[in-house]
């Protein structure tokens, strides 16, 4: 754990619920720091998707991370505006 340098994760082409959770637990272990997801690889752009963009961003802002997702294609961009998400990206 290097806390001078950004953690980075990235999200599987499908998020299940397991990746999730275990992206959850390596956000609570680490201290406070900067937070890159690499969202690109994501198949779809899905609810299923929000939620777990939803889910990691709630998850590093209760242990004091600054997450930004990046990669993230225009159908999720879009998507994440129509549910009123769009500052996730």
């Amino acid at each position: 754990m290097d806390p001078t340098r950004p953690l980075v994760l990235t999200l599987a082409a499908r998020a299940t619920p397991a990746e999730i959770a275990r992206l959850c637990a390596v956000l609570e272990r680490w201290p406070p720091t900067d937070v890159i997801c690499d969202v690109g690889g994501l198949a779809h752009a899905d609810l299923a998707a929000v939620n777990a963009l939803a889910r990691l961003k709630l998850a590093a802002g209760r242990r004091g991370h600054r997450l930004r997702f990046e990669g993230a294609g225009d159908e999720l961009r879009l998507l994440l505006d129509l549910v009123g998400l769009a500052d996730l990206v």
